[in-house]
């Protein structure tokens, strides 16, 4: 067994194409993306839409994802967007993109964890348990800094368990309303008739809908320490995307079906909160209403833990570019985790979820929403960048790839991701439930931080012009 700690080098063989399709899935926390963000898509969106709009959100990706597999044989590190970016168009690009990746990543895990304390305390209330929401958060962090410093498959078993169970509970709601026969209507099309996508609101939708394949990049990441990483990532990345939305698609479909389309936006509006679980208790009994209750907070424990496992890497390619702190490369004996990075990313959450509580944010209506929300748009722009920089670099190199799979598809993904950014941005107040001003400057925000790490690049290239030179070679 090679010494990892020797070579610095994370585990190599320790994962497989499961693994990291439950990484991405995990990610996108299917229990708390159907139960959660779609409801208000129902009800303010284009209405009986929904299911045709996570359609073309799904190939909107999988035309990004053309382009991303192409260039995967030429990654091989564990610096996932950073790598692909600097590839393609240069140290400087890379370490702004690598910027927007971790605002991205950090923005929303901070939500997340400040979403499962929400849950928490609801769940314990009833009970007489009655602490602050950042005790949850801190003792959910906890945990995942345990599992997160183990070998990197214990963590994709558990996020498959989760995951596992949280697909089962929602097809089991979907089957009963076909069994049933759907509601006032019938089983019908309606949901993906253009004429239902291409409705009003589609925009809105979108914002929502999106949301729901942040985490996309787990695929990638995790090359370094993949079996045969040159076939399993291509895979991984498909199946995933084509999951994620069959999914979400079907999902949401049933209960279009379950309300008929006609009624499925008001009875969304009347009842954020009880659109899924009403039909639950309905069809499936009580004891599902106590699962899925159950289930979302396992959700987002999921999502936790893969969001960590992600940032992990980041911060230890960084590290390994002595970008940062060379002790965060550390990778640990036996299990041959990035576990020094684990431990600075939960100090980084442990400080800013304590100023939120000290400045007494809620946690839902501000840490949770404003935070995801600036991290969709980040993810957006980052990899709109990844797309142009598969064009630039394939330009540059000699290969035997079609010009379908290393210009027409990211050229359609530059234009789709650059139309979602813009789409997100003309309804951040929607996506965060605040007209704030520091909401409002969001899109700003992520623009000026993607800028600033070009220009720490450069002003490192003109200090430091042996480091500069040296970016990337972690990364072979």
């Amino acid at each position: 067994m090679t010494d990892v700690t020797d070579t610095g080098q994370l585990r190599k063989n320790s994962i497989g194409l499961a693994h990291i399709v439950f990484f991405v899935v995990a990610a996108a926390a299917p229990m708390t993306a159907v139960v959660g963000a779609t409801p208000p898509a129902f009800a303010f969106g284009n209405g009986a839409g929904v299911p045709g709009a996570f359609v073309l959100a799904g190939l909107l990706y999988l035309v990004f994802s053309v382009g991303y597999t192409a260039m995967t044989p030429y990654i091989t590190g564990a610096g996932g967007f950073y790598s692909y970016i600097s590839r393609g168009l240069g140290s400087a690009a890379g370490i702004g993109g690598a910027i927007l990746a971790l605002l991205a990543y950090f923005t929303i895990q901070l939500g997340i964890y400040a979403l499962f304390a929400v849950f928490m305390a609801g769940a314990l209330a009833p009970f007489g348990i009655n602490l602050p929401w950042w005790v949850w958060s801190f003792a959910v962090l906890a945990v995942v800094v345990l599992c997160g410093r183990r070998n990197i498959a214990i963590s994709g078993r558990i996020l498959g368990i989760c995951m596992l169970a949280e697909l089962a509970i929602l097809l089991l709601l979907d089957l009963a309303i076909l069994i049933h026969g759907g509601g006032p209507d019938g089983l019908t099309l309606s949901g993906l008739h253009p004429s239902d996508v291409f409705s009003p609101g589609l925009g809105v939708t979108m914002v929502f809908v999106l949301g729901a394949y942040v985490g996309f990049e787990a695929t990638a990441i995790f090359a370094e320490e993949a079996h045969r990483p040159e076939t399993t990532i291509p895979r991984a990345t498909y199946v995933a995307v084509i999951l994620i939305t069959l999914f979400y698609a079907f999902s949401t479909w049933a209960i279009v079906q379950h309300y008929g389309a006609s009624q499925v936006r008001g009875a969304a509006k009347a009842s954020l909160d009880g659109f899924y679980f009403a039909p639950a208790g309905g069809l499936l009994g009580g004891w599902s209403v106590t699962v899925m209750n159950v289930l979302l907070l396992t959700s987002l424990f999921a999502c936790l833990l893969s969001f960590h496992n992600t940032m992990n890497r980041y911060f230890y390619t960084l590290a390994r570019e002595s970008l940062i702190w060379r002790r965060l490369a550390h990778v640990h004996p036996d299990h041959g985790s990035p576990h020094v990075a684990g431990l600075a990313q939960a100090a980084l959450v442990v400080i800013c979820l304590g100023a939120f509580a000290i400045g007494g944010a809620d946690p839902y209506t501000v840490v949770f929403s404003w935070l995801v929300g600036l991290g969709v748009l980040a993810i957006l722009a980052v990899q709109t960048l990844v797309s142009v920089s598969v064009i630039v670099f394939f330009r540059g190199q000699a290969h035997a790839r079609s010009s379908l799979a290393v210009l027409v598809a990211p050229a359609l993904a530059v234009v789709g991701l650059a139309a979602s950014f813009i789409l997100v941005s003309a309804n951040v107040t929607l996506l965060t439930g605040s007209d704030s001003p520091i909401v409002l400057a969001f899109p700003g925000l992520v623009i000026l931080s993607g800028v600033a790490g070009v220009v720490i690049a450069l002003m490192l290239k003109r200090s430091n012009p042996a480091l500069y030179e040296g970016l990337g070679r972690s990364l072979d």
